[in-house]
């Protein structure tokens, strides 16, 4: 498949000509238009410091469906101790900074260069992007960030300073997610982590069926209310 270049027209091309890779198209900008559009379409940007703005859509998809959610042993131990304790949207540009931060290779995703975290900075100003913040005591030491568009929630990045910081995150987020009736977690690349907490792979064509529809949903309520408190319930109710 051939490598497209954007324009400044606001559009891309179908998701399903990117290249083998999930690589589909270069260039453009990251205004908080071309962005939301890029996720209803499939398509997320990603790139490095010494390249230009890059856009994907892999195929397969790793996505999680919020009602998957696997806990290991040792993680219910750790939610049964209450050994963290989890806000929304508290600490959004603490947390995509620290997502920015150099981490073991498992952990996936570029490094988040500033033109990024700039770009996912305004949307969370404008009410899109969303995060979920582990924290012990008074110090932030995991959590994870992304879009919500619908019943989507697009996982951008996540980070752990703690053991299972992260983990425990995403675990309430598929709690909160699963009780809202939300469709699915978009995990975007596959990495053993993910799939070790539930993830699957499914390919381009059934993710982008189901994100047409879901990002369009209007029954959804608002789950990024700071006066709903986020809570990981312990593992039975989780796994049930």
């Amino acid at each position: 498949m051939p490598l497209f270049r954007l324009s400044e027209r606001l559009d891309f091309p179908p998701a399903w000509l990117a290249r083998s890779d999930g690589l589909l198209c270069i260039g453009g900008d990251l205004s908080a238009q071309r962005i939301l559009l890029a996720y209803e379409n499939g398509i997320f940007p990603w790139f490095s410091e010494s390249e230009p703005v890059l856009w994907w859509s892999p195929d397969p998809r790793l996505v999680l469906f919020p009602s998957n959610i696997q806990i290991s042993r040792s993680l219910k131990k750790k939610i049964k101790k209450n050994y963290f304790y989890l806000t929304i949207d508290h600490a959004f540009e603490e947390t995509i900074l620290s997502c920015s931060k150099p981490r073991r290779k498992e952990y996936s995703g570029t490094w988040l260069v500033e033109e990024m975290i700039d770009a996912y900075v305004h949307l969370h100003k404008l009410g899109y992007a969303h995060s979920i913040e582990t924290w012990k005591e008074d110090r932030l030491v995991g959590g994870l960030y992304g879009i919500c568009l619908g019943g989507i929630f697009f996982g951008e990045s996540m980070f752990s300073f703690e053991k299972d910081a992260s983990k425990i995150a995403l675990v309430a987020l598929a709690h909160r997610l699963k009780q809202y009736r939300f469709d699915l977690i978009d995990c975007q690349v596959t990495t053993n982590h993910l799939l070790s907490m539930g993830a699957t792979e499914i390919s381009r064509n059934s993710y982008l069926d189901i994100i047409q529809k879901s990002v369009k949903r209007t029954d959804i309520k608002n789950i990024w209310n700071l006066d709903i408190p986020l809570m990981v319930p312990q593992p039975a109710v989780l796994n049930g």
